[in-house]
């Protein structure tokens, strides 16, 4: 198709891959500190020099000077031009290639660059609330709270914690010192216009945790209160570089920690992904005040095999269980799994490993119950599968939730065991 591949598109499919990941399944890479190694796919050589970056989601050989994103590594590795390595990176995102019908836009660039200033003024933002949390005369009140949750300093500078002072203008007085960067600032969400034009910080009096996408970079922010203000948590609307539905907090960290992830614990709420990796589970994330979506799955899905979903074993959490078992049957693939945890009421992930150690969380995580249980368990419930009438209920329930599975060996073994109850 002719016409020009939009930038941004570009720029989200970056976002969507992980070159550890392309690069690994064409050449055998070895941890080496926290990069990759390999001998060099482009020249002959005996001792590795070709290094990845999982942080940087770039490529650089020490030898013959080869360097490059997933795209250029496409290019190069597979000699394919730069419209059919977008389609091959594509095609392994899940994604269609858009076109513009103009083989020149300056508005794209001029988009390109944009974007690009929110991913500064972002890690600008994310620099000064880490300063306030060792600087700040309040900030003790904020390293008091994290010492209470049981978090170390360790952790806190693994997560990039930071500390939103009390107070209206201090990001604005910080960083807003032209009318471009107070605009910018209000664009990424950290500051908000009155109904008269002036300006407040949107975080403050809050233990600030970073959100970072695929790449590493910071794309917004989630602030948990100190005081009493509501909501307790708060986390950055939407912008051009942040859609809630489709990040998850604490990925990043994961697969940074583990060279392959076995599987990802979906939890509630930051604190739970901090507290877990505090007591060595590492592998744990956070849907952003939202319910597990498609496009969670997918992603969740590029990473790891299994997916086990946590919740409270209160009602609200078994209805919760169920939105995520409808938006999960689409995505079961053969060869995924997905298992749902409940935990005792009024308890939480980080409530609970605190109490009983990360070896009775993760046993629970083990013991989770598979997806084909829990669907068919949850819609027995209150039936009498002795009868014909309980059995013609169950099937009514069932059949359709089964009808959005994929074609495959799984989807046939689901309708198999529907016929056996």
């Amino acid at each position: 198709m002719a016409g020009r591949i939009p930038q941004s598109f570009i720029d989200n499919l970056l976002d969507r891959v992980d070159l550890v990941e392309i690069v690994d399944r064409r050449v055998k890479l070895r941890k080496s500190g926290k990069n990759y190694s390999a001998c060099c796919p482009f020249h002959e050589e005996k001792t590795p020099s070709f290094t990845v970056s999982p942080d940087k989601q770039f490529y650089y050989c020490f030898g013959c000077g080869a360097s490059g994103n997933a795209l250029g590594f496409l290019m190069e590795f597979e000699r394919l031009d730069f419209p059919r390595a977008v389609q091959s990176l594509a095609d392994h995102a899940g994604l269609e290639v858009p076109r513009e019908e103009s083989a020149h836009d300056p508005r794209q660039a001029a988009r390109a660059e944009a974007r690009q200033n929110l991913y500064s003024v972002m890690e600008a933002a994310n620099r000064f609330y880490q300063l306030q949390l060792r600087q700040h005369p309040q900030a003790g009140r904020a390293r008091d709270y994290l010492k209470g949750r049981g978090l170390s300093g360790e952790i806190a500078r693994d997560y990039d914690l930071g500390f939103a002072p009390p107070g209206w203008t201090n990001l604005l007085d910080a960083l807003g010192d032209t009318p471009a960067s107070r605009e910018l600032l209000t664009e990424a969400g950290l500051l908000i216009a009155k109904d008269d034009g002036k300006l407040y910080d949107r975080f403050r009096d809050r233990v600030m945790f970073p959100i970072r996408d695929n790449r590493g970079r910071v794309i917004a922010f989630g602030g948990r209160v100190l005081g009493d203000d509501k909501p307790k948590y708060l986390n950055s609307p939407e912008t051009p570089i942040f859609h809630k539905g489709r990040e998850l907090y604490g990925l990043y960290q994961a697969r940074k920690r583990h060279r392959h992830l076995p599987r990802m614990l979906v939890v509630e709420g930051y604190m739970d992904v901090v507290a877990l990796a505090q007591h060595g589970i590492g592998w744990a994330g956070a849907t952003l005040g939202t319910a597990t979506s498609e496009e969670h799955l997918q992603k969740l899905f590029r990473h790891v095999p299994e997916v086990v979903f946590c919740f409270d074993g209160d009602d609200a959490g078994r209805r919760a269980a169920t939105r995520a078992l409808e938006t999960c049957l689409p995505a079961m693939i053969d060869g995924r799994q997905a298992r749902f945890l409940f935990l005792p009421e009024g308890e939480d992930p980080d409530t609970l490993v605190r109490s009983e150690g990360a070896a009775a969380f993760e046993q629970r995580v083990s013991q989770a119950l598979p997806l084909e249980r829990y669907l068919f368990d949850s819609l027995s419930t209150g039936l009498d599968l002795a009868t014909m009438e309980g059995r013609a209920r169950l099937s009514k329930a069932a059949a359709p939730l089964l009808q959005t599975l994929p074609d495959g060996v799984y989807r046939s073994l689901m309708f198999q065991e529907l016929g056996r109850l």
